[in-house]
């Protein structure tokens, strides 16, 4: 076992020195921010830093070319690849370092490395053709329909207790046996309305325990009108209000907006083999439209979204990269797959071993992250990115809480009132807690039941 493992290692320490005397002839393609031309010459991005870093590894020098025909790599019927594939499968290059998407098709063929960037599928549009509109109900959009059912509750339980404190204190019915309440169950609606709307609709409250009541409801409603204009104001003004577009499935569904994607690319490909009936819904619709909806590179989509009402069906890192460069654009949530970036290689090349070897180092130590961050540095301001959703009740809950103190407050302080005029009255014949009992039961019962009694 141990000259076994001693002939491995002397083979391993074989293959390193024929690869730092070899220089690696590496096909790419241009794509931003992975590989991208300077103006002085030469090539920078995310691959061209990765490649540096493999250099400096593994102890190789690498000379880079474009691919010839522009294409990543597809299998024609004829057996033989296109693009940066095809050139590995002729020996015209020793790896192919690109946003190269690994496919079980392509990796039949050729070795990859493990992915050094995980990508999904996703949709790239623009914000203002993804805009469903101002619908018939947007006035309802600024509160949850938590916040307006427990707003409606907090209006009828209002009312309801200023119809009890308005029949309990004496200082607002005075005389039940001779007059009736001038605040009925509908004038403390109506009231209940009015201050709502800070309007001031009569009958007006005298008695301490229904000013309470009425001043507790007008602060309650001030804080949500301030909070009603405030959220109208944001829904009106926020872009991702009520999106047209929210997965492939309603993409597959409207036809008010053209989509596709890359000709040829591994999306393509996706969608062609896609068994799922949304994806081969969306496979047929671009078929049918090929010659209009299909571009030949993502830069080409990139600007058919900004000038168009054009959607394109992507990897989620190029979709990245536009959004951050364009504040207009944006990325729709959903994915269609998760795949991953890998580097390929000739099938059985020893390289992809090191390549392998030197990504997991580089993953451990959280450099491949520094490479990912600075390459996808977004341009647009915190203001574009900020969601707007509506008003919550734990975001308001203190207001209930007050109403609530308010309202408890008044139902006592009424009670106290009927006390003290049940406590005046008392004489030798009856006690504070019977004239107190009875002016409950007039108070409730009704005039004509308490002249009834009166009369017996």
């Amino acid at each position: 076992m141990e000259s076994q493992d001693s002939l491995q290692e002397l083979e391993q320490v074989r293959e390193k020195r024929q690869l730092s005397n070899q220089t690696l002839r590496v096909t790419t393609i241009l794509q931003s921010p992975f590989i991208m031309a300077k103006p002085s010459g030469g090539f920078e991005g995310f691959c061209i830093d990765l490649l540096q870093i493999f250099a400096e590894k593994l102890k190789l020098r690498y000379e880079i070319k474009l691919v010839k025909d522009g294409f990543y790599g597809r299998r024609l019927e004829n057996g033989k690849w296109t693009g940066m594939l095809g050139e590995l499968m002729a020996e015209e290059a020793d790896v192919a370092i690109a946003p190269l998407t690994i496919t079980m098709e392509r990796e039949r063929v050729f070795s990859f490395t493990r992915p050094f960037m995980s990508v999904g599928i996703s949709i790239l549009i623009r914000k203002d053709s993804n805009n469903q509109g101002a619908s018939l109900f947007q006035f309802l959009s600024p509160f949850s329909a938590n916040t307006w059912l427990s707003l409606l509750i907090a209006y009828i339980l209002t009312c309801f207790c200023l119809y009890l404190a308005a029949r309990l204190s004496p200082n607002e019915w005075r005389e039940p046996e001779v007059e009736n309440t001038h605040f009925s169950l509908f004038d403390s609606f109506w009231f209940g309305v009015g201050a709502l709307t800070l309007q001031g609709v009569g009958p007006h409250p005298r008695a301490l325990s229904t000013r309470i009541i009425g001043i507790t409801w007008w602060l309650f409603g001030i804080v949500f009108l301030v909070a009603y204009i405030t959220y109208f104001a944001a829904s009106l003004n926020s872009e991702t209000q009520g999106p047209l577009i929210k997965s492939f499935a309603d993409l597959a569904e409207q036809n008010e907006i053209d989509y596709g994607t890359v000709y040829g690319g591994s999306t393509f490909s996706f969608f062609k083999l896609s068994k799922i009936p949304i994806y081969h819904k969306i496979q047929e619709k671009m078929n049918s439209k090929s010659d209009s909806v299909l571009v030949h590179t993502m830069e080409e989509g990139i600007q058919r979204v900004l000038n168009s009402n054009y959607a394109l069906i992507g990897e989620s890192s190029t979709i990245d990269l536009a959004v951050a460069e364009h504040c207009n654009l944006m990325r729709v949530s959903n994915f269609a797959a998760i795949r991953g970036y890998g580097i390929a290689t000739r099938l059985g090349d020893p390289l992809r071993d090191y390549l392998t070897h030197t990504l997991l180092e580089l993953e451990e130590s959280g450099q491949l992250q520094q490479l990912q961050a600075k390459w996808w540095k977004s341009s647009c301001s915190v203001e574009h990115s900020a969601e707007w959703s509506p008003l919550k009740v734990n975001q308001i809950g203190g207001t209930f809480l007050f109403l609530a103190i308010g309202l408890s407050l008044a139902l006592v302080v009424a009670c106290i009132e009927l006390a003290v005029k049940s406590r005046k009255k008392a004489d030798q014949d009856k006690s504070c807690c019977r004239i107190f009992t009875e002016e409950l039961s007039l108070r409730f019962k009704g005039r004509s039941e308490a002249n009834k009694k009166t009369k017996a």
